[in-house]
């Protein structure tokens, strides 16, 4: 896996972060995701003050309580904005989340935070899921690769093993060690640089696969792009997917799997 290039130059160093999280239908892990969340920009501003940061919630189709939710933390938290979508799509939810946060081709979406102008080098798109909890160093972390000359940051993620089923975290954990230089691309888990994004021409269209497609893109463009387990997300062990070939689904079909006694 690539390393990251070196110390980049005080310019070109990350000077705001725009987090973003997707969410269809989410109530019942929304309010913990975004705790966490806040918790990780709270670390972030104690770090380094100097770097703005904001959280743009993607609500995508929500027909619980996912807005209600979202609602009592923005009306909390001034950092924290969000936007409805019609789509039903992973990668169509992600890349409107950083539109209506400024980045793209698109004018930022009505009611969202007014942001300093920055070249997109200087600007870092952390990416994680509505039923995911991220660590409170995940943005400190993501930047000190970022600053370091890596184009793109993969973490690690793991199931939450609350009413998982064992011998399926057993199977998952066998399959996924956690090590430096993994090979896995997760969205609940990914940073990228926004000059790369652009470059790569965004997230896709796509109901699933959206993040491993634009870290392809990356990498055939010869960017920097670096996996670590130094910051591990907790995610949602359910096998119920919301997506199609998403992660719920991939635990799905491991829960079935059964070994031949001859394998």
């Amino acid at each position: 896996m690539a390393t990251t290039a070196g110390p980049l130059p005080s310019r070109n160093r990350i000077a705001r972060v725009a987090v973003v999280m997707p969410a269809h239908n989410e109530e019942e892990h929304l309010d913990r995701a975004l705790n966490a969340a806040r918790r990780a920009v709270d670390t972030l501003h104690r770090t380094l003050p100097e770097v703005e940061c904001g959280v743009m919630v993607v609500l995508d189709g929500c027909t619980d309580g996912s807005a209600r939710i979202t609602a009592r933390h923005v009306a909390a938290d001034r950092r924290i904005s969000a936007v409805e979508v019609p789509f039903r799509s992973a990668g169509a939810s992600r890349a409107a989340g950083i539109r209506a946060a400024g980045i793209g081709p698109s004018p930022a979406q009505p009611g969202t935070l007014p942001w300093t102008p920055r070249p997109a080098a200087r600007i870092w798109l952390a990416n994680t899921d509505a039923d995911s909890q991220v660590p409170e160093n995940w943005l400190v972390r993501q930047l000190e690769f970022a600053d370091a000359g890596a184009d793109a940051v993969l973490g690690s993620v793991e199931p939450d093993p609350d009413g998982m089923d064992p011998e399926l975290l057993r199977r998952w954990r066998e399959r996924h060690p956690f090590t430096e230089d993994h090979p896995h691309v997760y969205g609940a888990n990914l940073g990228v640089r926004a000059s790369a994004y652009v470059a790569a021409g965004g997230f896709p269209d796509a109901a699933s696969h959206e993040d491993t497609i634009l870290i392809q893109r990356l990498r055939s463009s010869a960017f920097t792009v670096t996996s670590t387990d130094s910051v591990r997300v907790l995610t949602s062990g359910r096998t119920r997917p919301r997506a199609p070939e998403g992660f719920g689904t991939y635990l799905r079909d491991l829960e079935r799997y059964r070994p031949s006694a001859a394998g």
